[in-house]
C-alpha cells in the first residue's frame, strides 16, 4: 500500500485497470506489478491499458466502421459467421465533423441531405453491430458530447464498480481529464484494435507534476490559462508524458477551466493533462444531471480506491518524475499566431508583432513583404461599398468550438462584449466571414437565455450549426471581390478563431495568417476589422454620436461574468441536452437504413467503398525495400494536415478528378473529411494539401517528381506510375513528421500510394503507431544527422534491408544508388510493434483473428 500511495493519481488508474483485467495472457501479473513499482520502472517497461470504452468522430468512425463491414465480408468469404465481428469494447460514435458552412447549405435539411449516404451507413452500423451507439448529426462535437453526456466518472457494470477512462480518434479526447477520467487520442488503427478487446501497449509514462499557485488576474480568460501552462509545458519537455496538476491554484479551477487546460495537452505534446477527481468536481457532476445516490456511490468509491484528491494542507501528494510550477499570478491575455499555436503574443504587443512578421523573412513567423510595400491599401467594392483592404485585415473571424465551448464564461464574456459593442452603435464590416459554431446545443441554450445571442448575430457571428468547420478547413468561401483584392494586391490578410489549430492555409488559400484567440477576442478583432491595433490606445471605431469607442468600454468584468453564468448556466441545461440525446433527432430517426449482416455495397457509391486492405494486406511486411524512389523530400514539422487534409477538395485536385468522372459536380464533392469511407479519394486525396513544401518542386503545392520519366506530377499521379513499374516509394523528412491531429489516412493512404518506409529526424508519437498499424517502417536518421549533412538529393534510390531477429530500436543500413552507406534507426519500441509490422499491420493482425 506505501507504492500505491506515493503513485500519481492518473498511475493508479492504470494500476486498477491491470488488475481487474488479468488474464495471464494479454494482461499479466507482472504487469501489474510493474506499474506499482512505477518508480523505478517508469520509461523502461511497456505496460498494457484496457480502457473502459472508445469515442469515435465521424471523420475517423467512417474509416473504421467500414473496416468493420469490410472485415464481415472477408469472414464470410472465408468461410466463417460474420456475426461474430462485433466490437467488444463499448463505443460511441459521433456524427459531428460533417458539417460544411457554405452560404447555400445554412438550410440543415440540405445538409443532412448531401451527407444521407454516410447517414444511412452509420444508421445500419446501429442496428447490426453490438456494443457501438451512434450519436446522430446535429447533437454536437464528440469532445463536447463525450464530456457532457457520455461521461461516467465511475463505471457501475453489473455491480462492480471501476474508474471510467477511454480512447478517442478526436485529438481532443484529452477534454475529459479534466473531469478526473484518464483518457487520450489515438489513430483509427489502435481505436480498431481497442474496439476488438486488445489492450493498448504503451511505456509507462513519466509523469510530470504541474503545481499551480497564485490567483489570475480578472481579465485573463481560460484561454490565457491555456496558453501560459502550454507555454511553461512546453518549454518542460512533456511530450509523450502524463502531466498531472496539484496545488492550491487546481481548487480555484472550475471544471470548465479544467477540461480547457486539458483539451490544449496535444499543442504541448503531452499525452494526457490530468485533474484528479476533488470537491470541484463533485458539484460539477450534481449540476451536470448526477443525482444523490450516484454522487454518494462515487464519492464513496474514489475514496475507498485512494483516486479522490482532498483540499486538506495535510494529505499527501503524490511523487512526480518532474514538477513544474506555474504562477496564476503572471498570466495576461494572449493570442497565438500567425502560423503555429505554439508562438504566443501577448495582446499588447500585437500591433508592433505584426509589424515584425511582415518585415521577417519567410519561415515559420515571416513573411518578408519589402517596407514600401507595408503601407499599401487596395480598394474594393462590395455590397455597393468601397472597402480598404490593407495588411492584418481580418477577413475570417470564427467563434467555434474547440477548446472554448467547454468553458460558459468565455462564451459568456463573447456574448456580453457583443451585446454592448452594439449597444454603443459598433459593427462588423460585412465581407468579414464571422460565425459561431457551438459546441451543443447546451451553449446555444445559454447563450440564448442570457440574451446575448441576437447581439451576436447582429454583430454577423450567427450559429451555422453543431459540428467542426472553421477549425478543420471547412469555412465558406470568402466573397470573390475580397479574395480578388487579396490576391491582387498580395495583402497578408488575417483569420482570427477560438480554436487550437491555426496551421498555414488551413483557412483559406489566401489567408496567409491565423491567430488563435478567446472569443471575446474574436469579436473584439472582427469589430476592429485588422489586427494591427492597440487595444490600449487606439479604438474598436467610431459608435454613436461619432463617440470613439475602447475595448475597455465593452469588455465584460468578472463579477458581470459571474452573474450571467450563475443565472444562465444552471442544471436545467444538462437535463435538456441529455433530453436531446435520448430523444434523437427527427430526420435521424425517420431514416431507412438496411438491417442485413453485411453491409450492400453500392458500387456507384463515391462516399461509401469497400476498401482495399484486405486485399492488400495478405502478406507479412518485405524482408527489404529495394532500390526505392524517394515519392516526397519533405522538411521539418509535416502535419496529419499535410499529408491527408480534411477540408474542402481543391477542383484541380486528383480527388476532384476522380469525383467528376463519377459525374459529380464541384458543389457535390464535400470534403475530405467526409469521404473517408471511400479510398479511391483518400488515396487520391494524400499529400494533396496546397501547403505541402516538397523540396523537388521548391514552392507550395501538392506536386512531385517522378524521376524514371521527369516529369512533374501530382503526387498520386507520380505513384500510380511508381506502382505500374513495381517500384516501391519512400519519404524523406525532417524533425515532427505527422504533428497534429491523428489520422488513420495519414498512414492508410500513404500505404495504398505504395510508400514502404519513412525516413525522418524525429516523428510525432501518435502517427509513428499509425505507420506501424498500416506497415510502414518509420526510420529515424541518428542524432546529428539528417539528409543534408548525408549530402542527400533524394534523387537516389535506396535499399534497405530487415533481417529475421528485428528487435526494438535496431541499427539498419541504408544503400543508395550512388553508392553511399549511412545507418538508420528501427523505431520499433517494442516486440509488439515488431510483431504487427511483420504481419502487415494491424488491420491484417485483427483480421486474422476472424479469418
Amino acid at each position: 500500500s506505501f507504492f500505491y500511495y506515493t503513485l500519481p493519481y492518473s498511475i493508479r488508474v492504470l494500476f486498477e485497470s491491470s488488475v481487474r483485467n488479468c488474464d495471464g495472457f494479454l494482461v499479466k501479473e507482472a504487469d501489474a506489478m510493474n506499474i506499482l513499482d512505477w518508480k523505478t520502472k517508469q520509461s523502461h517497461v511497456e505496460v498494457p491499458f484496457c480502457p473502459a470504452r472508445v469515442v469515435l468522430q465521424d471523420f475517423t468512425g467512417i474509416p473504421a466502421m467500414v473496416d468493420f463491414a469490410a472485415m464481415r465480408e472477408a469472414v464470410r468469404n472465408a468461410g466463417g459467421d460474420p456475426v461474430k465481428v462485433n466490437p467488444a469494447c463499448p463505443t460511441d460514435l459521433t456524427v459531428d465533423h460533417s458539417l460544411q458552412i457554405d452560404f447555400i447549405l445554412k438550410n440543415q435539411e440540405m445538409e443532412f441531405g448531401r451527407n444521407r449516404e454516410r447517414l444511412q451507413f452509420f444508421k445500419w452500423s446501429s442496428k447490426v453491430f453490438e456494443n457501438i451507439s451512434i450519436i446522430p448529426p446535429e447533437t454536437g462535437m464528440a469532445h463536447q458530447v463525450n464530456l457532457e453526456y457520455l461521461s461516467r466518472v465511475v463505471f457501475d457494470v453489473k455491480d462492480l464498480l471501476h474508474p471510467d477512462s477511454v480512447v478517442g480518434t478526436d485529438s481532443h479526447t484529452t477534454m475529459v481529464n479534466g473531469l478526473g477520467i484518464l483518457g487520450w487520442g489515438v489513430g483509427g488503427i489502435e481505436a480498431e484494435a481497442v474496439m476488438l478487446g486488445m489492450p493498448l501497449s504503451l511505456p509507462l509514462p513519466h509523469v510530470v507534476g504541474c503545481e499551480l499557485t497564485g490567483t489570475a488576474n480578472p481579465l485573463a480568460t481560460s484561454i490565457d490559462i491555456v496558453l501560459s501552462v502550454t507555454k511553461h509545458l512546453r518549454q518542460a519537455d512533456v511530450a509523450g508524458k502524463f502531466v498531472e496538476f496539484f496545488g492550491s491554484g487546481v481548487s480555484q479551477l472550475s471544471v470548465a477551466d479544467r477540461t480547457t487546460i486539458a483539451n490544449m495537452c496535444p499543442e504541448y505534446g503531452a499525452i494526457l493533462s490530468f485533474f484528479p477527481v476533488d470537491n470541484v468536481t463533485l458539484k460539477h457532476l450534481k449540476h451536470a444531471g448526477f443525482d444523490k445516490a450516484k454522487l454518494e456511490v462515487t464519492e464513496a468509491y474514489l475514496k475507498t480506491v485512494k483516486l479522490f484528491r482532498s483540499d486538506e494542507s495535510s494529505s499527501r501528494e503524490p511523487e512526480y518524475s518532474q514538477v513544474v510550477q506555474v504562477s496564476l499570478d503572471s498570466i495576461i491575455p494572449y493570442v497565438s499566431g500567425p502560423k503555429r499555436s505554439q508562438d504566443r503574443v501577448a495582446v499588447n504587443n500585437m500591433k508592433s508583432d505584426f509589424q515584425a512578421c511582415l518585415n521577417e523573412k519567410s519561415g515559420v513567423k515571416g513573411f518578408q513583404v519589402a517596407a514600401e510595400k507595408q503601407n499599401d491599401t487596395v480598394p474594393v467594392q462590395y455590397e455597393g461599398n468601397e472597402y480598404k483592404l490593407s495588411h492584418g485585415c481580418v477577413v475570417i473571424a470564427a467563434v467555434i468550438s474547440c477548446t472554448n465551448n467547454c468553458n460558459p464564461s468565455v462564451m459568456l464574456a463573447a456574448g456580453l462584449l457583443a451585446k454592448k459593442a452594439v449597444e454603443a452603435g459598433l459593427a462588423v464590416k460585412p465581407y468579414i466571414r464571422t460565425s459561431l459554431s457551438p459546441g451543443s446545443g447546451m451553449v446555444t441554450h445559454y447563450l440564448s437565455s442570457s440574451g446575448v445571442l441576437p447581439y451576436l448575430s447582429k454583430l454577423g457571428f450567427e450559429v451555422v450549426g453543431y459540428g467542426c468547420s472553421t477549425c478543420v478547413g471547412n469555412t465558406a468561401p470568402l466573397p470573390e471581390a475580397i479574395r480578388n483584392a487579396i490576391k491582387q494586391g498580395e495583402i497578408i490578410a488575417c483569420g482570427v478563431l477560438s480554436g487550437t489549430k491555426n496551421f498555414e492555409g488551413r483557412l483559406c488559400d489566401c489567408v496567409r495568417a491565423n491567430y488563435l484567440a478567446s472569443p471575446p477576442l474574436v469579436v473584439a478583432y472582427a469589430i476592429a476589422g485588422t489586427v494591427r491595433i492597440d487595444f490600449d490606445s487606439e479604438p474598436l471605431g467610431t459608435g454613436f454620436n461619432g463617440k470613439s469607442i475602447y475595448l475597455r468600454d465593452i469588455w465584460p468584468t468578472r463579477q458581470e461574468l459571474h452573474t450571467v453564468e450563475e443565472e444562465c448556466v444552471i442544471s436545467s441545461m444538462f437535463r435538456e441536452l441529455k433530453e436531446k440525446m435520448e430523444k434523437g433527432n427527427k430526420r435521424w430517426n425517420l431514416l431507412e437504413a438496411p438491417e442485413s449482416t453485411l453491409f450492400p455495397w453500392d458500387l456507384k457509391s463515391t462516399y461509401i467503398r469497400c476498401p482495399s486492405f484486405f486485399d492488400k494486406l495478405v502478406t507479412a511486411a518485405p524482408a527489404a525495400v529495394e532500390n526505392a524512389h524517394v515519392l516526397l523530400f519533405l522538411g521539418d514539422s509535416v502535419t496529419t494536415d499535410h499529408i491527408s487534409p480534411a477540408g474542402s477538395i481543391a477542383r484541380s485536385s486528383a480527388a476532384a478528378k476522380y469525383l467528376s468522372s463519377k459525374g459529380l459536380t464541384p458543389r457535390e464533392f464535400n470534403s475530405y473529411g467526409a469521404r473517408r469511407g471511400n479510398d479511391a479519394v483518400m488515396t487520391r486525396g494524400t499529400f494533396a494539401n496546397i501547403k505541402l513544401l516538397n523540396k523537388f518542386i521548391g514552392k507550395p503545392a501538392p506536386k512531385t517528381v517522378h524521376f524514371p520519366s521527369g516529369q512533374t506530377l501530382d503526387v498520386f499521379e507520380a505513384a500510380e506510375l511508381y506502382q505500374k513499374e513495381g517500384i516501391p516509394v519512400i519519404i524523406l523528412a525532417g524533425k515532427k513528421y505527422g504533428l497534429g491531429s491523428s489520422r488513420d489516412w495519414a498512414a492508410k493512404g500513404p500505404f495504398l500510394l505504395g510508400v514502404k518506409a519513412v525516413l525522418a529526424e524525429s516523428y510525432e508519437k501518435v502517427h509513428r503507431s499509425q505507420l506501424i498499424g498500416i506497415g510502414i517502417a518509420p526510420l529515424q536518421f541518428r542524432p546529428g544527422e539528417n539528409p543534408t549533412t548525408l549530402g542527400l538529393t533524394g534523387r537516389e534510390q535506396f535499399s534497405i534491408m530487415f533481417p529475421p531477429d528485428l528487435s526494438p530500436r535496431m541499427t539498419l543500413d541504408v544503400k543508395t544508388s550512388t553508392g553511399k552507406v549511412f545507418s538508420v534507426i528501427a523505431l520499433f519500441e517494442n516486440s509488439m510493434e515488431i510483431t504487427l509490422y511483420k504481419n502487415g499491420g494491424s488491420l491484417n493482425f485483427v483480421a486474422r483473428r476472424f479469418l
